[in-house]
């Protein structure tokens, strides 16, 4: 059978890429963000999403795949280009701008692209294209992103996925591949990556530098989401909302506040780009 791409209405506007041999499909929204808001894989649907949240444009999205660029994190005091001073919104502006969509000449994934704006240009001075391909494979999704600074300037920059994962407990949930220490993101201090697992139900939000893939399990459903690494796009974070039972397992290329700090901050020549790579696989036990 073949790949599928039509536009739909229901429940919301969007666009369904599907793969009928792998029981599989995303669904994309473009318009907000270039955010997947679905993924289903051997016809399970793997993320969580806040439909009533996601249709009052006036609240930050829950749920989906929101796309964090130029910043992951936050960047509270700004940064400096050049002597001028710039201020940028949590994870920056890629999650709020409309991005194109096509489907890709093989037919085998569909292509996001997002160029700067006037708009993005009042809080980041950098001339960009970002395409991002993402690719519907058995039991995977593999995010494929080219990033072009057409600028005649070097462009600093970080970039992450901001996936929600449903789960059916959190107190429920294991995550295996995780390095012993990690980082408290609510007070920036290091702390024991086994001690922030315990208490994913009460609320947490760390950061970490696995040296392999990370596995989130969920214990009831027997659902393991696995994150592939692929250096630099290898900064793993993990974030709890409780009472929605959801673990946020999202692949960064540098820490908050990296444009400041310089820690792992990645630029890009004039006239180049960069490629970054990751993959989330889907199985059960």
């Amino acid at each position: 059978m073949a790949v599928s791409f039509e536009k739909k209405k229901n429940p919301y506007p969007h666009w369904e890429y599907s793969n009928p041999e792998y029981n599989s499909l995303i669904r994309i929204v473009p318009e907000r963000g270039g955010l997947i808001t679905e993924w289903l894989s051997e016809g399970k649907e793997l993320l969580y999403f806040d439909l009533d949240r996601f249709l009052d444009k006036g609240k930050s999205v829950r749920g989906g795949i929101p796309i964090l660029f130029p910043i992951c994190g936050d960047l509270s005091e700004g940064y400096s280009i050049g002597g001028k001073k710039y201020f940028l919104k949590q994870h920056g502006f890629a999650r709020d701008l409309p991005w194109s969509i096509q489907l890709l000449k093989d037919k085998l994934g569909i292509r996001l692209k997002l160029s700067n704006t006037k708009y993005s240009l009042s809080y980041f001075p950098f001339f960009f294209t970002l395409l991002m391909d993402v690719f519907l494979k058995e039991k995977s999704l593999k995010i494929s992103v080219k990033i072009y600074n057409q600028g005649n300037d070097s462009m600093p920059f970080s970039f992450g996925l901001h996936p929600y994962f449903q789960v059916s407990n959190l107190q429920k949930v294991k995550i295996d591949g995780l390095p012993e220490k990690c980082i408290d993101q609510t007070n920036m201090k290091v702390t024991n990556s086994s001690d922030q697992i315990r208490i994913l139900d009460k609320g947490v939000d760390f950061l970490s530098y696995p040296s392999c893939s990370v596995k989130l399990v969920d214990c009831l459903s027997k659902n393991v989401i696995e994150l592939i690494h692929q250096e630099p796009i290898d900064t793993a974070v993990i974030w709890t909302d409780p009472p929605r039972q959801m673990v946020c397992l999202e692949p960064w290329t540098s820490p908050r506040n990296s444009l400041v700090t310089g820690d792992r901050k990645l630029k890009i020549k004039p006239e180049e780009y960069i490629e970054l790579s990751t993959t989330f696989k889907h199985y059960s036990f």
